[in-house]
């Protein structure tokens, strides 16, 4: 089935923001991680971008492999706050086509392309430099629905207990809202 936008989700040019603080891809409160800033778009798509910083390099000066899949799956993951559904990667298929450099600016997009029952599928792609600059990674991605007991029920109960503390409605919902 087409996707449909939740009437709810963010307006379009909209920052979505971290969904949560220690989140190594897009929280404020990991120093190396991505930081990784998403805004919506049209439909159910996004854009996002990051900065590869020395932390996150692999071979010499250049981004490691892992670090481009994780900015990939936290920019596809990021597109499930615009149907409001809570979903887990299920799998995620990574291209890397050419190197990011230590201080490149990776331009990401995504797109959810269909739903299917509780199944979510996505692609997105990163671009070198600019929004339209050479491609360097691409990625397609299938997300699985889940309740919130998935979080409840498989994380350490401190961090639980403390999402679920916050007195900010709309962050305690965000916290459980991707994750493997």
């Amino acid at each position: 089935m087409k996707p449909v936008r939740h009437p709810d989700a963010p307006a379009p040019g909209e920052l979505l923001g971290a969904h949560y603080e220690h989140c190594f891809g897009c929280g404020p409160g990991q120093s190396h991680g991505l930081h990784l800033e998403a805004r919506a778009g049209e439909g159910v798509s996004l854009t996002a971008e990051f900065t590869v910083q020395p932390a996150h390099q692999g071979a010499p000066g250049l981004a490691h492999g892992g670090v481009l899949t994780t900015a990939l799956d936290e920019t596809l993951g990021s597109l499930n706050w615009l149907l409001r559904t809570i979903a887990v990667t299920g799998r995620l298929e990574t291209d890397f086509v050419r190197p990011v450099p230590v201080g490149t600016t990776l331009y990401l997009e995504a797109e959810v392309t269909a739903v299917a029952g509780r199944k979510i599928y996505s692609t997105a792609t990163g671009r070198v430099g600019a929004p339209d600059g050479p491609v360097a990674v691409r990625a397609d991605a299938l997300f699985i629905e889940v309740k919130v007991d998935h979080f409840i029920d498989h994380g350490r109960k401190e961090e639980i207990q403390a999402a679920m503390s916050d007195p900010d409605q709309i962050r305690r919902t965000r916290a459980f809202e991707v994750n493997p």
